[in-house]
């Protein structure tokens, strides 16, 4: 071409850059960082005949209030680890949750608190069983993983690490309410096992992937109406109840115990979702959880992704549950297939 303009071969190779651009556009959109958190308050055999309107709402409102509270981190960009510790303090503080305030009694009539914490980064992870005076047990198994060179600390040790660490000690009458002391006294006065006063496991915990990548997992109950002689279950146990591995998941679990502490229910997802081959995660969730039914336990777990999947997978009729993710999905649940049709994860 004359006059200073571009000949054809030049011409054809600005159209394709600015083609190129024009292609890479939606690309660009399209690999926005994800974040994903899931959160649940219990499963167990939650009769919906039982369930008045107020109560749900109650419910429902605490599952949502902590899951905007977890949502709002990540949204900003913030940590997982700080999105699934300001979920679980929520419910923590919560009387209808058994964890923190609200927590069942032991045979004892005493409430001893579990919970364990994991970060996908590093795999550091803490853990507390058996204390009595710390209002936000989450909170002390996070400082068990960043302030100590251990992973798991009981009872009276757990409760002298916490003072040292500047917690508070909560009084005895803070965790105690009128519900669970009538379900510790109907187990006594009528000979029933824990089960048949206990219809769901108010055991509560949080998920979540950050938008930098980072996956993180925590889970924190009071145990089981009537337990004696100590007894601990899944949830403060790394790899049962709790685990988190920025290469596979993070999965936080609530049921009955001791058949999750078999199964070690928690890291078998993650180590399953690392070798998965065409299986979908919802898939291995559900393997898992069959497993476990297999033996003879029930429960749920509530599982993130890398890829931004928020799941959950329960044997049971109900599970108190909450996600949110960047594609825009926010909701709450309680029994079994309430989730929308619309309300599919961010993959």
């Amino acid at each position: 071409m004359s006059g200073g303009g571009l000949d054809l071969p030049a011409m054809k190779k600005l159209l394709a850059l600015v083609a190129l651009a024009l292609m890479s556009q939606p690309a660009l959109a399209e690999e926005a960082p994800k974040w994903s958190l899931a959160i649940h308050g219990g499963a167990g055999t939650l009769d919906p005949k039982a369930m008045t309107p107020e109560k749900r709402a109650a419910y429902e409102a605490d599952l949502q209030r902590a899951l905007d509270a977890g949502s709002k981190i990540l949204a900003e960009g913030g940590a997982a680890m700080d999105a699934i510790k300001a979920a679980i303090v929520i419910m923590e503080d919560s009387p209808l949750f058994n964890a923190g305030k609200g927590a069942v009694f032991t045979w004892d009539g005493t409430n001893e608190l579990d919970a364990s914490i994991m970060d996908g980064r590093d795999r550091s992870a803490g853990a507390v069983a058996g204390v009595k005076t710390v209002k936000n047990p989450i909170l002390l198994a996070d400082t068990v993983r960043t302030r100590s060179e251990h992973v798991f600390l009981v009872g009276k040790g757990a409760e002298e690490f916490a003072v040292s660490k500047g917690f508070a000690v909560t009084p005895p009458e803070y965790f105690a309410t009128p519900a669970r002391r009538e379900a510790l006294e109907r187990l006594k006065a009528e000979k029933l096992s824990a089960l048949d006063v206990d219809y769901k496991f108010g055991t509560v915990g949080a998920v979540a992937l950050d938008q930098s990548g980072n996956m993180a997992a925590g889970t924190s109950t009071g145990g089981m109406t009537g337990k004696r002689w100590g007894r601990v279950g899944d949830a403060p146990m790394i790899g049962a109840g709790t685990y988190a591995d920025n290469r596979a998941c993070a999965v936080s679990a609530t049921g009955w115990g001791e058949y999750f502490i078999r199964v070690g229910v928690a890291h078998e997802i993650c180590a399953q979702l690392k070798t998965r081959g065409i299986l979908g995660t919802q898939d291995i969730a559900d393997a898992v959880m069959a497993d476990v039914k297999d033996l003879g336990g029930d429960g749920g777990v509530i599982v993130v992704t890398p890829q931004g999947e928020a799941i959950f997978s329960f044997n049971t009729t109900g599970m108190y549950r909450g996600r949110a993710t960047s594609a825009g999905v926010n909701e709450v649940a309680i029994f079994g297939g309430e989730e929308k049709a619309s309300a599919t994860p961010d993959h």
